[in-house]
């Protein structure tokens, strides 16, 4: 198959035992021949990133596709997406990287729904846009310049708390932006299905299957998942499917055989027909527009 896209991991030598760091984008671009990998080209996060652009245009590669940015857009990326940066254009800004130990730690106190929107890729945008006329610029500068500064009292505890508050003024701009979920059993209920789905690909790739493994009828998720994300019980666990293939596929030497058995199917030539059918590319025409994005 090829050479695996590159893991990038979190680089706790820079900041620390803390699991936060802030990173220019200019200082990712004059760098880029130093790096073990290629920012420009398809790499694996093992951490999340929220990248905030303070001037330009372009476009950051996100999952396979290619997202158009410019000024006071605001990108969350999750743990384990693929993503690229674009330096072609005049884009600045700053990524925002933490570990998941900092995420779960920063955010122990919020409520499940709200972090449960923070970073889900799978019911709302990448890309939230800031307001000119908002104070979330205000909230990041004073993040920075903590962050910056020598540590003395309480620094961890008040980095912590600007960024929780940041974070929530994004909340509040990317509700206003988005449909806002008033039912937490949906959630609750969604959140148990996508957990069901990537721990069950092998079994199953059966709403019914996991309409039974929830204890509620088909109907009922079926409702649940085209009020969250418009869309079928069914279309939801086929993105989930081909999401997973796409990044078995570039991530290492694994066959499309071995591949389509642990997604669970019996046969590779069903699996290559039931990709195909979902994005137009066999395996092997996908690895390669990947490997040439």
């Amino acid at each position: 198959m090829g050479e695996k896209i590159p893991h990038i991991e979190f680089d706790r030598s820079k900041s620390g035992k803390l699991g936060f760091d802030i990173v220019p984008i200019e200082k990712i671009a004059e760098g880029r021949d130093n790096y073990d990998h290629q920012p420009e080209s398809p790499h694996q996060l093992k951490f999340y990133n929220l990248i905030y652009f303070t001037s330009g245009h372009g476009r950051h590669y996100i999952d396979f596709d290619w997202y158009s940015v410019q000024q006071n857009s605001l990108i969350y990326l999750t743990k384990d997406q693929v993503c690229a940066f674009d330096f072609s254009n005049d884009l600045k800004g700053y990524c925002i990287i933490f570990t998941e130990e900092y995420f779960v730690r920063c955010f122990a106190n919020l409520s499940d729904s709200f972090v449960f929107r923070l970073f889900n890729p799978e019911l709302f945008s990448p890309i939230v846009e800031i307001p000119e006329r908002n104070d979330f610029k205000t909230y990041f500068e004073l993040l920075h310049e903590e962050f910056k500064a020598q540590p003395s009292f309480n620094t961890k505890t008040i980095i912590e708390s600007l960024f929780t508050i940041l974070i929530s003024k994004a909340e509040q701009i990317k509700q206003k932006q988005t449909f806002q979920i008033k039912d937490t059993s949906k959630i609750q209920l969604y959140q148990k299905f996508s957990k069901l789905i990537e721990e069950g690909l092998s079994k199953s790739r059966s709403a019914e299957f996991y309409a039974g493994e929830l204890a509620i009828t088909y109907k009922h998720l079926n409702t649940i998942c085209k009020e969250l994300q418009n869309k079928t019980a069914k279309q939801v666990i086929d993105d989930l499917v081909i999401l997973r293939a796409k990044r078995l596929l570039i991530n290492g030497q694994l066959k499309t055989s071995a591949i389509a058995y642990d997604l669970g199917f019996e046969d590779p030539t069903n699996f290559t027909k039931y990709f195909k059918k979902r994005t137009a590319l066999t395996p092997k025409q996908f690895i390669k527009v990947t490997k040439n994005s």
